[in-house]
This record gives C-alpha cells, structure tokens and sequence, in this order.
C-alpha cells in the first residue's frame, strides 16, 4: 500500500472515531472498539491485494482508530471516596491508632483520647482530672476518696437540691457509660451540730438520696453501696464554720 493510501487510512479512521468521541458516554471502551473497528476496515481500504500488505494496513488503522477515539472520549469524571471517619473523631482511620473513641472524647492528633493528667484514665471519663503527677489513682482516676463538691442538701434533709443533681447527672451517666463493671461506695458524712444518733442517721439518708439519684440516671443499683458515717470521720474543723461546711459532705470511693 502506498503511502497515499495509508494516509487516508489513518485520515477516515481519525474522522469515524471523532464523530463516536464527540458523544459524550458512560463507557469509552465501547467507543474505542467502534473506532478500532472503522480503523481497522479504512486501513485495509485500497486497490493493493497483497495479502501481508493488507493485514499490515488493517491491524495498524485498528490500533489507531481505537487509541485516537479512546483518548478523545469523554471518559465520566469519578469523584475520589470520601475518607472514612468510622468513630466520627476528627481522625480518619488511615491514621487513627484508636478508631473506637466514644462518641464525644476528646482526640489527640493519632484519635486517641486525651489524658491531661497523664494518670492512665482518659479525661472521658476521669472524675478526677487535675490529679497530681505520679499519683496512683483507682478507675475513676481519683488518688483518694472523691469528694462531690457541690453536693449539697436542704436543711436539716436528705433533698438534694437542684445544683446537686447537676453535679450528679454527669456521674452518673459516667459511671453508666464508662465505669459500670466498677463497685462504689457512697459514703455521707455530717458536722457535729445536733446529736450523734440524728447526724448518724441523717448522713445514712443523704449517702442513700444520690444512690437513688444515680440509679434513676443509669447507675446499676448492685454496682453502688450507701453507708452514713455520721459526724464520726471529720476531715476538718468543727469549731469554724467553714470546717464545718467541709465536713458535710458525700464522698465516692471504689469498692476493693
């Protein structure tokens, strides 16, 4: 074939495939194998008869009707995946070390959860979380008997008031959701104003009110154990006011 001829047949294979490429399609392989097709019959178009020239011709306007309307196809744009974020932490998976933190947790860079004191308890769920270095804590991450500040009672009564409950809802949810296979020990505890039996008594009810309180907020009742001391365990003063005021409270310990 001479080299007329092998231009034409690139030429009509370029325009067939041109007119398929300029349709848009969700599947260009189709088109490339349309071209190829055409190609391939204008490459093998011609007067010549020799049979080797022949298949020359046609395999080569083959290879460039299908490469010529493959390229000029409109392939569909397919976006790139959205990254996986499974615990919904900020972190994507690729490079989340910790990829179940509770929903909420603080992260750090790797998605786990921060712990400010460095005690091994997550400030998720840390009841204590300013503890002080090196301490050893139990697994509220608490080094001692934790105090519920705030706590308070009505006079002379075992009625939490409102500041009270939310102080506790949050513990409770915490103890529901991150501690529950943990005993505690609710511990009230009074002045010494009034007589011995009444305030034994009295810390009793108020050790009893925010177990109760705790169950009704998610706590598992066999996981919580009330106990009044009374007047009999001060942590402070009785002869000021202010002593006085510490020593009225609830403590939570964990239960060995």
């Amino acid at each position: 074939m001479n080299i007329l001829k092998r231009l034409s047949a690139v030429l009509v294979a370029a325009v067939l495939v041109t007119g398929c490429a300029s349709i848009k399609t969700d599947d260009w392989k189709s088109c490339a194998m349309a071209g190829a097709a055409m190609g391939g019959a204008a490459g093998g178009f011609g007067d010549d008869h020799d049979h080797e020239d022949f298949l020359l011709s046609a395999v080569g306007g083959a290879v460039i009707g299908g490469t010529v309307c493959a390229l000029m196809a409109e392939d569909e744009v397919v976006a790139p995946a959205a990254p996986v974020d499974s615990d919904g932490d900020g972190v994507v998976d690729g490079v989340d070390e910790c990829p179940a933190t509770p929903e909420g947790a603080a992260v750090d860079s790797k998605g786990c959860a921060l712990d400010s004191d460095n005690d091994g308890v997550a400030d998720y769920k840390d009841q204590c979380p300013a503890s002080a270095a090196g301490a050893v804590v139990n697994e509220l991450g608490c080094a001692k008997p934790f105090v519920l500040e705030g706590v308070n009672f009505h006079t002379n009564s075992a009625e939490l008031t409102d500041e009270a409950k939310s102080i506790l809802l949050p513990i409770a949810t915490a103890h529901n959701a991150h501690h529950a296979d943990v005993d505690l020990l609710i511990s009230g505890h009074t002045d010494s104003m009034g007589a011995e039996a009444y305030n034994l008594s009295l810390s009793q009810k108020r050790a009893e009110a925010v177990m109760a309180f705790m169950v009704s907020n998610g706590s598992d009742a066999a996981k919580l154990t009330a106990v009044g001391h009374g007047e009999s365990q001060p942590v402070a003063d009785n002869g000021t006011k202010e002593g006085r005021a510490k020593n009225r409270r609830v403590e939570l310990t964990v239960k060995k």
